[in-house]
């Protein structure tokens, strides 16, 4: 491949058919209680609203119909050794909580089977019931499984009932089978929405996927006339790509139940999608190309069924009429319908290769002229077309200037129709596949490539947009479509994509396509191996050279440049240089998207403060990049901190190496600890022999004691900050030791922290350590609260006077002279306090174990007073061992404190030292604001883009390069320059962000210029050729040709994406070659347009062509000019009579949502290219850009 940029229903008896079959456990009985989808609905039950009658669905029956058709499910297609079946659900009387989460979360890890159905269930609900059953809490505090309530899928569906186009699995959405759903409805009621989905395969190696858009279609009632007050509308009709069109059909006249008896037959439009209203006026069938539906067995992706499509239901009158003269009673159409099926084509449409002809198999041609086989009814009068290397198609009607063809929306598809035709007005590449050369050069045998489909699917495409004989305004590649989904399942369904990710398989997809090397030898890469100018050029041509052994196209020769990779170690200093091929250039945007989010930073030296630094980084950095950062400021190690997010007093989230700076939130209290040894939140730690004990420890009330049976952390009231404790394996024995390990720790908080310990007064002991004694002038307690129960229960608190020997108050005195005559004098040594241990009963020390399925620090925010363990049990455990260690790994440490020791220690709230940080701004900070606000006002070019993606920069954590000098990994520094630039250089610019938690779009304007893009500066080839010249060296010799021409390139084409993540839409702008002008392309609407109105801070893909004396394309060039002189045949060109329904045009569509402020220079009045709106709904919300819609600016 190329290098990658910077329902159905079958005979019981019939095992032949393709058709994927539902499992067993689908079969449904019919009744008022099915969850089965309505005929006539989407797959959404609504509960709160029902669907608007009509006269002709009042006897209707939609529920019974559609759970029939369910139980069909070609149940007997399954062969018996293959058991879908799944047992009946468990009881559901006496089921834990947890029982129900295990039982859920079993049933989700099998995997998805084609035909089974699977339900959709919101991210925001399925969050609330995990943690209810779960007994966790986050920052929304605890929930209570009697407060869940039916699964609420509000929050998936738009005002329509219709699934959101952004749905997203893990962020928005969360999928089960149907027998978790079952469960779920059992235990907590039916839903307002059911979204039920199919599974169904897809792409060439039948992956199996989740339909979650299947296509929705309009169903009408044939009408003599117009029915002047007809309030009802069309009836809606879902169903899946993977039905046939003996099922389409099956359930079309379903939907619309028989109102003498009469027969019935089904018509397709192609156009005429704009009709709401339920009744369908005949006169209309010929106008909008209406065609008898096929009744076979052909999946609707293979019959061009398309969501949006629409049918109209013709029934016969008691004598057996039709309302449309003209058709022999022996096609009419029925229940139980012969097929109409059309015979194969012998001969392409396009000269000798007509994909589509082949693909929807059409058409029958015998001799020089033949007529189509009439077996399918159109009515729409036949055209002609000449079989020949134009293959022009001739139609009624006015000509449209060539390239000027509008693509009909066919559901979210404007991502596909803005790339096509920025692709199509590439001049270079569309002549390749006029003219006929790709014929000649596909390669179907190449197993990197599509067999040739997506070639010719392309080229066909190509033929229909350049036609210069054409009156379609507009066309929906539905054709084009259905060959890229088979081969990209990504681009499957009605959701939508990424522009630019389509262009990036189309260009690599044609490329294996039309490889010229039949057999790919191996080749390898070549390295630096160090020197000068020569020899980078020698490895710049052996590693072209090398490429082009295996890759050799039309796609090499226009779209295929070369950069330069350099890479430094930051110890050896080995330099290594290689060169790669690129096909488009991914520029970053110069834009700071940096957030900015204090950290509360916790020296483990009680002499320096703790502080609040505000930190500024990239989204996209990770914590361990703030930490370096941490670290350099605060003249630290990056190993030695740990940061955590800290939540009611608790832990709530462990910030390690895989965590990003762009998943804090605004209100998220971060804090980072400095410790004396590794912290192990990096990813490259290994546990070593004697490791310490890093243990958290959590303040707290005084716990009261618990039965085993009492709900989560009912008892533990939490407050201050949590901190560490450091402790080695001789304090790890001691809970004596553990205590002063902690008593140390508590200098930071209190606000007392000389009667944290014991004081002697004496002579100054070695040994002993000096610690400043801060004077307080607050008056000490001579009164205590003590708390006693009496015998008949009552408790009662009583006022008792604080003892005076060995008090608080009594030691402050020794200290603290109150006589002020002495404050002068220098006591002596016997009158200088001393040290002489830790004070006891300042708390009580309690044990927490371990908390299972918590990474180092994670899931202690959850962790509950069922875990306090025993010290007696620990100590019992530890007699037997060699080392008697009292702690594991993953245990926590409580405090507790009663009312008044904690009042005395830390104070309230609002005086409690963790309430009073000062904030530290490095200078760093400081200039980088400053240039910050200089840079705001300033333009942004796309040189500035450049110089962005050519800036050296140094290796993350996660992208480690191995140095073969050194022999190990190392962050070494990397620089991207272009080394020479292709003929058509296709630019992309990252204005997307795109993570699970982070979906973000930079819509800064980048000016671009039109006219005279100069790169020569920038090209390295260019620059070291100058260098070498000046050295009088013969370039020539080293392969440097075609040096004097500048590198100037002009643009022909832009891919603009409107609107953000939250919804948006595709559109084009494209020079037109033939007329040298430019036109706009919004789906099937088709304007003149200025260029300059393109530069816009809409633009994503820029489309340049350099601007030179010499033909583009190399050798594609030749072969071209080599089949344009070719003599053409003297025999007589046949004439093919075909349907005008081979050509399909889309329907007409309701105009979109305005974009008049965004476009103000677009005349929608222009009737010169006025052609109808596509019939493809368009829906907010994207994941990542491709979006359709963007409300009307008010």
């Amino acid at each position: 491949m190329l290098t990658p940029p910077s329902p159905s229903s079958s005979p019981v008896n019939d095992t032949s058919s393709r058709k994927r079959q539902r499992s067993p456990s689908m079969h449904s009985e019919a009744d008022s209680s099915s969850p089965k989808r309505a005929a006539s609905q989407d797959l959404v039950l609504e509960n709160s609203s029902s669907p608007r009658e009509h006269p002709a669905k009042a006897d209707y029956n939609a529920d019974e119909d559609i759970d029939t058709y369910m139980a069909e499910q070609g149940e007997a297609n399954i062969p018996l050794t293959l058991d879908l079946s799944t047992p009946p659900p468990p009881p559901v009387t006496n089921l834990t909580p947890m029982t129900k989460l295990e039982s859920i979360d079993s049933l989700r890890k099998k995997p998805m089977q084609p035909g089974e159905m699977w339900y959709l269930v919101a991210r925001p609900w399925y969050k609330r019931w995990r943690l209810a059953c779960s007994g966790e809490e986050d920052k929304e505090g605890r929930v209570n499984e009697a407060d869940l309530g039916p699964v609420d899928n509000s929050s998936l569906v738009d005002a329509s009932g219709n699934l959101i186009s952004s749905a997203t699995e893990g962020v928005d959405v969360e999928f089960v089978p149907e027998q978790a759903w079952n469960l779920l409805v059992q235990w907590y009621g039916e839903p307002p929405y059911t979204l039920q989905r199919k599974v169904i395969t897809r792409g060439m190696f039948n992956e199996a996927s989740l339909e979650l858009y299947p296509p929705r279609f309009k169903i009408h009632l044939l009408s003599p006339q117009p029915i002047d007050n007809d309030l009802e509308e069309s009836i809606p009709l879902t169903m899946s790509s993977k039905d046939t069109l003996s099922d389409l059909h099956k359930h079309i006249l379903l939907a619309v139940p028989k109102s003498d008896g009469g027969e019935r037959r089904v018509w397709r439009l192609t156009e005429g999608g704009n009709w709401t209203r339920l009744h369908y006026p005949a006169t209309r069938l010929k106008e909008d190309g209406a065609s008898l539906l096929e009744d076979n067995r052909k999946y609707l992706e293979e019959g061009m069924i398309e969501s949006g499509d629409t049918f109209v239901v013709e029934e016969a009158g008691p004598d057996g009429k039709w309302l449309i003269d003209g058709l022999p009673r022996s096609t009419a159409v029925s229940g139980t319908t012969t097929p109409l099926s059309t015979a194969d084509s012998s001969t392409r449409l396009f000269g000798t290769s007509d994909f589509f002809s082949n693909l929807q198999a059409k058409a029958t041609i015998a001799g020089n002229e033949t007529k189509v086989e009439k077996k399918a009814l159109t009515l729409k009068p036949p055209v002609t077309i000449k079989v020949g290397p134009s293959s022009n198609i001739r139609s009624k009607g006015p000509k449209i200037i060539p390239g000027t063809l509008g693509l009909g929306n066919m559901g979210n598809t404007c991502f596909m129709n803005s790339a096509i035709q920025c692709l199509a007005h590439t001049e270079e590449l569309t002549e390749f596949f006029l003219t006929g050369v790709f014929e000649d050069e596909l390669n179907p045998e190449n197993p990197l490539g599509m067999r040739g489909a997506i070639a010719e699917a392309f080229g066909a495409l190509l033929r229909r947009i350049w036609d210069t004989n054409s009156s379609m305004s507009s066309y929906s590649p539905r054709e084009f479509k259905s060959v890229l989904q088979r081969f990209a399942p990504q681009f499957a369904g009605y959701q939508q994509h990424d522009s630019q990710e389509l262009v990036a398989f189309l260009l690599d997809g044609l490329h294996e396509d039309l490889n010229r090397i039949l057999k790919k030898p191996y080749v390898e890469k070549p390295d630096w191996e160090g020197g000068g100018d020569k020899e980078m050029v020698a490895l710049a041509k052996e590693s072209w050279d090398g490429y082009m052994k295996r890759n050799d196209s039309v796609i090499v020769d226009l779209f295929q440049g070369q950069y330069k990779s350099t890479l430094v170690c930051p110890e050896c200093q080995k330099v290594s240089i290689t060169f790669d091929p690129f096909m488009y250039l991914t520029l970053p945007l110069p834009v700071q998207k940096k957030f900015t989010h204090d950290i509360y930073y916790v020296p483990w030296d009680h002499s320096k403060s703790h502080v609040k630094v505000p930190i500024e980084m990239s989204r996209d950095s990770s914590f361990r990049d703030v930490r370096q950062q941490l670290a350099r400021w605060m003249n630290s190690d990056a190993d030695l901190l740990l940061t955590l997010e800290i939540f009611n007093h608790r832990f709530f989230k462990d910030l390690d190496d895989h965590v990003s700076w762009g998943d804090v939130q605004d209100n998220d209290i971060i804090v980072c600890f400095e410790l004396p040894c590794h912290a192990r939140q990096s990813r490259n730690y290994k546990k070593q022999e004697g490791d310490p004990f890093i243990l958290p420890v959590f303040m707290c009330d005084t716990i009261q004691s618990i039965s085993r049976t009492s709900s989560y952390n009912n008892t533990i009231s939490y407050f201050g900050y949590p901190f560490f404790v450091v402790l080695d394996e001789k304090q790890a024995t001691d809970p004596d030791a553990m205590y002063d390990a902690i008593i140390e720790r508590l200098e930071r908080w209190s606000a007392n922290v000389r009667d944290l310990y014991k004081w002697e007064a004496g002579p100054s002991d070695a040994s002993m350590e000096e610690v400043p004694i801060p004077i307080t002038s607050a008056p000490a307690p001579t009164t205590e609260t003590v708390t006693e129960i009496k015998v008949n229960g009552d408790v009662v608190n009583v006022e008792e006077p604080i003892p005076e020997e060995g008090d608080i108050v009594d030691e402050k005195s020794i200290v603290i002279q109150e006589d002020a005559s002495m404050s002068d004098t220098e006591p002596d040594d016997s009158e200088i306090p001393r040290r002489v241990g830790t004070k006891k009963g300042i708390y009580n020390l309690r044990l927490h174990g371990p908390v299972y399925g918590g990474s180092n620090y994670g899931g202690l925010y959850n962790i509950s007073s069922r875990g306090l363990v025993d010290w007696e049990m620990r100590k019992n455990r530890a007699r037997a061992d060699e080392k008697p260690i009292l702690l594991r790994h993953g245990d926590s440490l409580f405090i507790e404190f009663d009312v008044n020791m904690k009042s005395y220690y830390f104070g309230d709230d609002r005086s409690a030292k963790w309430s009073h940080w000062e904030e530290f701004i490095h200078p760093d900070l400081a200039a980088s604001r400053k240039s910050a606000e200089a840079r705001k006002d300033k333009k942004i070019t796309l040189q500035d883009c450049l110089d962005e993606f050519t800036r050296e920069e140094t290796l993350g954590q996660d992208d480690l390069w191995y140095c073969p000098r050194c022999k190990k990994h190392q962050q070494a520094t990397k620089r991207f320059d272009l080394w020479k630039t292709p003929d058509v250089l296709v630019v992309h610019l990252k204005r997307f962000s795109n993570s699970r938690l982070l979906r973000d779009k930079i819509d800064a304007f980048v000016d671009f210029p039109v006219q005279g893009l100069d790169l020569t500066d920038m090209i390295g080839e260019r620059e070291v050729a100058k260098r070498l010249l000046s050295e009088n060296v013969n370039v020539e010799e080293l392969g440097l040709t075609d040096l004097d021409e500048p590198l100037v390139y002009d643009l022909y084409a832009v891919d603009e994406h409107l609107g953000g993540l939250g919804g948006g839409h595709y559109r084009a702008y494209a020079h037109n070659h033939l007329n040298d002008k430019w036109y706009h392309f919004d789906d099937s609407y088709v304007s003149e347009a200025n260029a300059d109105k393109a530069v816009s801070s809409n633009a994503y893909l820029l489309f340049y062509k350099r601007r030179t004396s010499r033909p583009l394309g190399g050798k594609s060039h030749l072969k071209i000019e080599e089949a344009r002189n070719k003599p053409k045949p003297s025999t007589p060109t046949p004439e093919v009579k075909i349907e005008d329904s081979q050509l399909p045009t889309p329907p007409a569509e309701s105009p979109p949502n305005s974009y008049t402020d965004a476009e103000p220079d677009i005349d929608a009045t222009d009737s010169s290219f006025m052609t109808p709106y596509s019939d493809g709904i368009s829906s907010p919300g994207s994941s990542p850009p491709p979006l359709e819609y963007i409300p009307a600016v008010a």
